[in-house]
């Protein structure tokens, strides 16, 4: 079940990404972006997803229950006792009226159509916000703050990925970085800030080292790594990209606007690792409960110590000026014009020397 949680946690993400792209985009004037053309089958299976995906956590606690009690009844009793299942049965028919909604029309007709699809995708998202983990820790704060990131990380990158495979072309490309610039800069921020303040509701941030000793600690180590590059690759596809194309209008920036797609995807996949752990309410009883995340015993085994502390010794620095290394070959990539798979390589070169840097620093 973990690695279904994985993948199902990452398609959700990419399910509403892929809608919300596709709403907005066909809000925007085409005098301001590149030509795009979503199949109707994206569209639907977007939608389709979202129930499906989600459905995944009821299926959990089913699966956790059922012999005891047998299979029809859990079933009935999670969705109509268990705040997921509830809440579950509101985005399937949700998610079912905008499949039904989205099979007659074509977005690219009327903009009235695109305004709805964008608030059924909205009531989705808040709905998604209502069974956070957030919200059930506090109903209100929780719920605004986990839609709110939810929304800002699904707006970047679902025009992200929209713009990036199902463009026809790459006309009006500097007319569309005029205004996606800003806007992916202004998610990025809200993003950043929402996700700190999510990170509040499972933990004090002054333990995030220790926190690095269980499973959830190794997710969220691992994925604020993998942004790095990312913010590299959107750093190419918003300044030096713009650059090339006032040089050359003829170059084509589809490619790159694809890499930055994947790691993305990335990201997402690590999130939904970190939605699969238990978060460290009572670290201390976690640990002496289920021991140490193997990840965290493979460079430190034996018994912990805490607080752990973060003190990088010369080979830990070393390896975060390789990473760096490997961060500049990135960007640098680009600018000699080098194969764009070595951009994917050095990404994966930044994560895991970055990674065992830091892994080493902890004493």
């Amino acid at each position: 079940m973990f690695i279904a949680g994985i993948v199902s946690e990452a398609l959700l993400y990419s399910c509403f990404s892929v809608l919300l792209g596709s709403f907005i985009l066909n809000l925007v004037p085409k005098s301001v972006r590149p030509e795009i053309k979503i199949p109707k089958m994206v569209l639907l299976s977007a939608a389709l997803g979202i129930a499906i995906f989600s459905f995944l956590p009821v299926l959990s606690i089913v699966l956790y229950l059922y012999e005891d009690l047998g299979l029809g009844y859990t079933l009935k009793s999670v969705l109509t006792n268990f705040e997921v299942g509830k809440t579950w049965i509101s985005t399937g028919i949700i998610s079912l009226i905008l499949f039904i909604y989205l099979i007659p029309i074509k977005l690219e007709q009327k903009r009235l159509f695109s305004f709805t699809g964008l608030a059924f995708t909205l009531i989705l998202i808040a709905t998604l916000g209502l069974s956070s983990h957030a919200a059930s820790l506090s109903k209100l704060a929780g719920f605004l703050t986990h839609t709110t990131h939810f929304l800002a990380v699904t707006t970047w990158v679902g025009i992200l990925l929209v713009v990036s495979w199902f463009s026809q072309n790459h006309d009006n490309w500097l007319k569309f970085l005029n205004w996606f610039s800003p806007v992916a800069f202004l998610c990025l921020l809200t993003t950043t800030i929402t996700g700190i303040s999510l990170m509040t509701f499972h933990m004090e941030l002054s333990t995030y080292v220790s926190v690095t000793a269980i499973s959830y600690g190794q997710s969220l180590l691992i994925k604020h790594i993998a942004i790095l590059p990312l913010l590299a690759f959107a750093f190419i596809n918003s300044v030096l990209i713009r650059k090339r194309l006032k040089d050359d209008p003829s170059y084509n920036p589809l490619p790159w606007a694809k890499l930055e797609s994947i790691i993305v995807l990335v990201v997402f996949s690590i999130t939904g690792a970190l939605g699969q752990v238990s978060p460290p309410h009572e670290l201390s009883s976690m640990i002496r409960a289920e021991g140490a995340s193997k990840l965290f015993s493979f460079f430190h085994p034996g018994e912990i110590n805490f607080p752990i502390n973060f003190s990088p010794g010369i080979v830990s620095i070393i390896l975060f000026l390789i990473a760096i290394l490997f961060l500049v070959l990135v960007i640098l990539t680009f600018i000699k014009k080098a194969p764009k798979a070595l951009a994917l390589v050095m990404s994966l070169l930044f994560i895991v020397s970055g990674y065992i840097g830091f892994m080493l620093s902890l004493s």
